[in-house]
């Protein structure tokens, strides 16, 4: 059994922690642990599982190595998504990519939360044992609410060891239709995790749903291969229809089958569903960070880098970040995604990007932007480097704060410590480099005409960016 990881969701409900750029599935948002790790964590002790494939934004590829490195594993491949194009390509490229049409993948959206991890592990157990006899096998979430925000699974009177065969898939319902769903006992929440072998998911999409399956088939085929990313063909992957797997196969199949699963699941998909799954104080409250709270209830505080007090709230979802402060009704946090809406639509950078940005050398924080300066703070890891690169627009002072840099610009090397600094003239072809073994932390000033990320000419990236 190989474990798939989906990791293509943007997050927009629980922005701004959440953003297209550093989306939920790599935020510690319930333990330690960020999502994407606590999803391959709960799969230890289970036996006979491969090294996982991961499945992620092309933006996201360093986020995900790192995060999987950090708990020590290493996964089969990373398989690049250019464009998102929904779970059902996500899913055949995984199983493309697999070394056996009978290899078994069990399939993992990264941004769930699973409190009860040995229920869990019995239905994926039960669920290897379908999936060998070539049925495509999904988890049902015993509803314990008449939720309208989940998808369900209707399953039949036909019953499989503890499963059922499948239905029929239905669309999120209102309150009323909803509330009959769970009074029946036969409608399961979807959970969107699967178990199928590789093979017989690409059978059953030949036949469903063929034109997806060829651009699937050229965009692998193009593929380029660095290491542990797949990098498929923008191009040819473009071309793919955009669909879920539960309209492209799951739905049309008679190989469906429906585990139910009892492990207090929570899709984690907007700040109110956060607070449920948290630890709350004796009025119901969740805080996180320098908060204080006078006769509160029943609220969710977040706070990064600052104190928050709050007085008399109630019923609240309160926010705070480096560049950006949400406050809503906790019954109206669904809505937070027309924030998202609207802040893409002005074309402002808080939709995507935080004031921290993190990049496979370390990162950067912009502390102050004026008309024609921005000053950063740097932190380059012991042994990385940027790019070869230039600007057009703009010149650079780097100033040393801890730790050791290597600076090349023009024909010149020059070694800076700390309280050392040099300047980067418009034009001159530069790089940075940290030769020591502690983080090198600067403080760049920018100055120009243009100060807008996109003002770099690469000539040469060890991290394979254009």
């Amino acid at each position: 059994m190989i474990p798939v990881i989906l990791s293509g969701g943007s997050g927009t409900r629980l922005w701004p922690l959440s953003r297209g750029s550093y989306p939920k599935q790599f935020l510690p948002l319930v333990s330690k642990y960020t999502m994407v790790q606590e999803t391959i964590l709960r799969l230890n002790g289970i036996e006979g599982l491969q090294a996982p494939i991961a499945v992620c934004n092309e933006n996201h590829r360093f986020m995900m190595a790192e995060q999987l490195r950090e708990i020590d594993v290493n996964p089969a491949s990373i398989i690049l998504e250019p464009v998102g194009k929904n779970t059902a390509p996500a899913v055949t490229m995984a199983a493309l990519a697999a070394k056996s049409p009978d290899d078994i993948l069990l399939v993992l959206p990264a941004d769930h939360v699973i409190e009860d991890q040995e229920a869990f592990q019995e239905a994926v157990v039960k669920a290897g044992v379908l999936a060998e006899q070539d049925f495509l096998v999904t988890f049902g979430v015993v509803p314990t609410a008449a939720e309208t925000g989940y998808g369900y699974i209707k399953r039949s009177d036909e019953s499989l060891s503890d499963a059922f065969r499948v239905a029929e898939f239905v669309e999120k319902p209102n309150a009323i239709v909803a509330q009959t769903y769970v009074d029946s006992g036969d409608y399961y929440w979807n959970s969107g995790m699967f178990a199928f072998k590789a093979g017989r998911y690409l059978d059953e999409l030949e036949k469903f749903s063929p034109e997806m399956l060829i651009a699937c088939q050229l965009a692998f085929s193009e593929a380029k291969v660095d290491v542990d990313f797949i990098r498929l063909d923008k191009s040819l992957f473009t071309r793919c229809p955009a669909d879920s797997i539960d309209y492209a196969v799951m739905e049309k199949t008679d190989k469906a089958i429906v585990i139910p699963l009892d492990a207090d699941w929570n899709d984690v998909g907007s700040w109110s569903a956060l607070w449920e799954v948290r630890d709350k104080d004796e009025a119901g409250n969740v805080f996180s960070g320098d908060v204080l709270a006078v006769e509160s209830e029943n609220s969710f505080v977040c706070s990064k880098n600052k104190l928050v007090a709050v007085v008399g709230v109630k019923d609240l979802v309160i926010i705070d970040t480096d560049d950006a402060v949400m406050v809503a009704s906790k019954d109206r946090v669904q809505e937070v995604k027309q924030v998202v809406t609207q802040l893409k639509a002005q074309q402002r950078s808080e939709a995507d990007m935080h004031r921290k940005v993190l990049r496979p050398w370390g990162h950067y924080d912009s502390v102050d932007l004026g008309d024609r300066h921005k000053t950063k703070r740097i932190v380059v890891k012991p042994g990385a480097k940027l790019s070869v690169q230039k600007h057009h627009h703009r010149a650079e002072h780097w100033i040393v704060v801890k730790g050791t840099a290597l600076v090349t610009k023009g024909d010149e090397t020059i070694l800076l410590s700390e309280n050392e600094s040099t300047y980067i003239p418009l034009g001159v072809i530069h790089c940075l480099e940290n030769p020591g073994v502690i983080p090198l932390e600067m403080v760049e000033v920018q100055s120009g005409s243009y100060l807008g990320e996109d003002d770099i000419v690469r000539f040469e990236d060890k991290y394979g960016r254009s």
